[in-house]
């Protein structure tokens, strides 16, 4: 079992998903499948989540975006593997949406992680780049130069484009991707 296994399933385990689920939902928290939030989001299967925390490789103390933070999960399961020294930025397009992810980040003692409305037509948060992991759970059909362009040297980009899963890695050369073959995804837009 990998260090980086260990430590995403210590997160999950920290941050319970039905603590990010509206009361409709709540008694299937444990069922490994995409739950509606409302808004025409969802709270993402947790086996997809785990997939790509554990792509994501958060360092502690990183510094990370979380583009399509839904409820929140995703932008608490980050804070937990920063660790207080990290910063994570949770942003979502629904403003509802963006409510509920700060109502349920509050019910835990996580102050380095924060969720804000996404700018309208600007991908990610280029005025607070660059980041050192970018997660973003929504499919933009393409992996966005504006969300790569946020990414510190060192960094690394995990996003799905087009229902195929990518790890984008960014060095003093530029940027790699990688697409992770033998999977399919399906996610909400990114608009």
């Amino acid at each position: 079992m990998s260090t980086e296994h260990s430590r995403v399933m210590a997160a999950l385990a920290a941050i319970p998903r039905a603590r990010f689920l509206p009361d409709a939902v709540r008694d299937r928290a444990a069922l490994d499948e995409p739950l509606p939030i409302g808004h025409g989001a969802t709270n993402s299967q947790p086996w997809t989540v785990q997939f790509m925390l554990e792509l994501l490789r958060v360092p502690e103390a990183g510094r990370v975006l979380d583009v399509g933070s839904g409820s929140g999960w995703t932008t608490a399961l980050l804070a937990h593997l920063t660790g207080p020294a990290g910063t994570v930025l949770g942003l979502d397009v629904v403003p509802e949406l963006v409510a509920m992810g700060r109502q349920n980040l509050a019910g835990f003692h996580l102050p380095w992680a924060r969720i804000a409305d996404a700018a309208p037509d600007t991908p990610g948060a280029p005025e607070e780049a660059p980041f050192d992991r970018i997660l973003v759970s929504a499919d933009a059909g393409r992996i966005p130069d504006e969300l790569e362009a946020q990414l510190a040297v060192g960094g690394r980009l995990v996003l799905p484009a087009a229902g195929v899963m990518w790890v984008v890695d960014r060095d003093h050369e530029g940027w790699h991707r990688e697409p992770v073959t033998g999977y399919r995804f399906a996610f909400v837009p990114l608009v």
